[in-house]
């Protein structure tokens, strides 16, 4: 299983460098993807929780604040990106599954750091926006904002608001947990290989 794991892991890696070899710009176009998905990660979050929020005096608000947001997104999901990268070079010359395997296990951390920089960028994100607007807030109003709904969400999560927001949050961390679930993909396809295998190997011997 870990040597089809491996393999997977290694056609990644050729498919990356040839195609960062031969694109143009390719740098500055991974970028303007990563904003385009948290930019629609945005609008789908925000439409499937809270439309209604879109007709009210703050409208232009969230209107504006899914730009910095998805800016912001990018730049944390481009430096992820990379690191997995790393992390991906040095788990395929590790010696041992379990070197392999904690290597990968790295962007598990990614993804829970993708937790607290959503919030952080909403937090900026509406400080800089009540600026545009004229609407001044302080950023510690904004932090104690998304702060309270964070330990809110934690102390009871089932609540309708607070399971929105946990949505919400889901879906704004969506494309940070790409490189974790590309993992886990290749984790559960090569164990499937691996058994289908393995019964083949026993049915042609019956």
């Amino acid at each position: 299983m870990f040597a089809q794991w491996r393999e997977s892991l290694q056609h990644f890696m050729d498919w990356f460098l040839r195609k960062r070899a031969e694109m143009r710009f390719f740098f500055a176009k991974l970028f303007t993807v990563f904003i385009l998905i948290n930019l629609g990660c945005y609008w789908w979050a925000l439409l499937t929780t809270y439309p209604h929020l879109l007709n009210t005096w703050k409208g232009d608000e969230y209107i504006l604040m899914g730009f910095p947001v998805a800016v912001m997104g990018a730049m944390f999901d481009a430096l992820s990106f990379y690191v997995t990268v790393e992390i991906i070079r040095r788990a395929l010359v590790s010696k041992g599954n379990i070197q392999f395997v904690s290597y990968l296990s790295v962007d598990i951390l990614i993804a829970i750091v993708a937790t607290f920089w959503v919030l952080f960028a909403f937090v900026a994100s509406g400080w800089l926006v009540s600026q545009f607007l004229d609407r001044p807030e302080t950023m510690t109003y904004r932090t104690d904002l998304y702060e309270g709904r964070f330990w809110k969400a934690l102390q009871d999560p089932f609540a309708p608001d607070n399971l929105r927001n946990i949505y919400f949050g889901m879906m704004m961390g969506a494309s940070a947990l790409l490189p974790t679930l590309y993992h886990f993909g290749l984790a559960l396809f090569s164990a499937l290989r691996w058994v289908f295998g393995r019964f083949k190997v026993a049915g042609s011997q019956s």
